[in-house]
């Protein structure tokens, strides 16, 4: 990984949006399919039953404090509907680091695979026919590498959500809400320490459709991270905001991509208005998936 990696993400993002602006659209469909409209966050449909799809998801995470800061991640997801209102997701990730003199970090410059998650979706109400639609996820993973520090460890962690979306125009507009719990479990092999965390989100998002397979619109997501999973001390609070993209580029295949800046934080105790201690500066994140 070089030096250059945000430079060559942005440029990247930017040129596969303007080539998939420009590829032919497909056939009109009617309404919103939200399972996949959103980059960070995520919609409340869940799929048809039978359906199933292979995901690329890669997620890069830029810029801490002092130093120089950069995480890519790359993870495969294999996603199936076995019943009415039911997803399962089945994933692996490989992560790639470039750390140099961030305080608190070793400093590091390494590939290696992570781990592996499982997500389950079910969805509790149809906005088709309820005033709003309504999903229950649950995503749990196992990793033997830090997704932030690049550090060994034994780790396992889940991430509950609660998603909630409604089109505020019929067939252009869609606002959605995410609220989530995240507790984390850390054990480092080499000292035994043990450590839990958790993070709070709360997450809004809007997306307007501008052409039939197209969808622009951004995501704001506020996290509030602690130290221990009943939430026992405030470490450090941010607030991300960003562009979110979606491109239906055939029949079975789509892109979405999307980038969050943070626009504020505070890390308990510290001054000024970002936290990087805690938080990176920009999260970006692409994701292709096709229908087989």
């Amino acid at each position: 990984m070089g030096a250059g990696i945000k430079s060559i993400g942005l440029k990247t993002l930017c040129a596969v949006t303007m080539a998939a602006a420009v590829l032919p659209l497909a056939a009109r469909g009617e309404g919103f399919d939200t399972e996949h409209i959103f980059g960070f966050m995520i919609g409340t449909d869940v799929g048809t039953v039978g359906e199933r799809e292979f995901q690329s998801q890669t997620t890069g995470r830029f810029a801490r404090s002092g130093g120089s800061y950069r995480a890519v991640g790359q993870e495969l997801e294999a996603e199936f509907v076995p019943m009415r209102d039911f997803r399962v997701e089945l994933g692996t990730t490989f992560m790639a680091h470039d750390i140099n003199r961030v305080p608190g970090f070793d400093d590091r410059r390494q590939l290696s695979w992570q781990g592996v998650s499982v997500d389950l979706r079910y969805r509790l109400l149809d906005r088709e026919a309820a005033p709003f639609g309504m999903t229950l996820a649950l995503e749990t993973h196992a990793d033997r590498v830090d997704e932030t520090s690049a550090a060994v460890v034994r780790s396992h962690g889940t991430e509950l959500t609660l998603a909630f979306d409604r089109e505020v125009i019929p067939d252009f507009v869609l606002a959605a809400v995410n609220l989530s719990y995240e507790p984390e479990w850390t054990r480092l092999p080499r000292t035994g320490a043990a450590e839990q965390e958790a993070t709070l989100g709360m997450a809004f998002g809007l997306m307007a459709k501008v052409r039939p397979d197209i969808l622009i619109g951004g995501e704001a997501r506020y996290f509030r991270k602690y130290e221990g999973i009943g939430l026992d001390e405030l470490a450090g609070q941010a607030l991300f905001i960003g562009p979110t993209a979606y491109f239906q580029l055939s029949e079975k295949s789509r892109l979405t991509a999307t980038w969050g800046v943070q626009a504020w934080g505070q890390r308990a105790g510290g001054s000024g208005n970002l936290d990087l201690v805690n938080f990176e500066r920009h999260q970006a994140r692409l994701v292709f998936g096709v229908n087989f």
